[in-house]
């Protein structure tokens, strides 16, 4: 999803290389957009991983429901995937040619 925003924001990447924004902050905006959507989507993952606990009571075995560590392991896991996926668009973007992009459409 994230490579297909970044590819149909190629204009105003270009643009903005254009107007002198260099690679790291070009990839700095990209990750951050990225860190944003998984900021908000990590913590209603862990709801839905509160609620699925509850009604799977029965089938954990030796497990608590509600486990700290269980939880904390996959906020930290989720997050690490976000900064993972979003490091190839990030790249991407980075070699987004000012020209071409001004040129498409």
């Amino acid at each position: 999803m994230l490579l297909y925003a970044v590819n149909g924001r190629t204009r105003e990447l270009g643009l903005r290389v254009a107007l002198g924004a260099g690679p790291r902050q070009i990839e700095r905006l990209v990750m951050a957009e990225s860190l944003r959507l998984a900021a908000v989507g990590v913590p209603l993952g862990l709801a839905g991983l509160a609620a699925a606990a509850q009604a799977a009571r029965s089938m954990l075995l030796g497990v608590a429901p509600l486990n700290p560590v269980s939880y904390a392991f996959s906020a930290a896991a989720a997050l690490a995937l976000a900064l993972a996926a979003a490091w190839i668009p990030a790249r991407r973007a980075t070699r987004v040619d000012p020209m071409e992009a001004l040129r498409s459409e």
